[in-house]
């Protein structure tokens, strides 16, 4: 049994994450989120898909860096044509 560094849980289904040479333990991945996972800087949720950076600074979507700033962030490129 592990204990999750989150909520204190002793679980026995507890795992680890390895993220930059520190090993985390969480019993779900609800806690793994919220230790680890980004918070945008615009909206405050925690970004748990790929996220937008700009200047050093995370974003949930390029919605919330264009309220932020940014300019010329997309969320993905446009295809040739203009096809997504």
């Amino acid at each position: 049994m592990a204990t999750c560094e989150v909520c204190g849980n002793d679980y026995d289904m507890a795992f680890e994450v390895h993220a930059q040479g520190v090993v985390h333990v969480f019993d779900s991945f609800e806690c793994a989120i919220t230790r680890m996972a980004p918070v945008c800087e615009h909206c405050s949720c925690r970004i748990v898909g790929h996220g937008v950076a700009m200047d050093g600074r995370w974003f949930c979507c390029a919605h919330c860096a264009r309220k932020e700033g940014a300019k010329t962030i997309a969320d993905r490129e446009t295809a040739p044509g203009g096809r997504r």
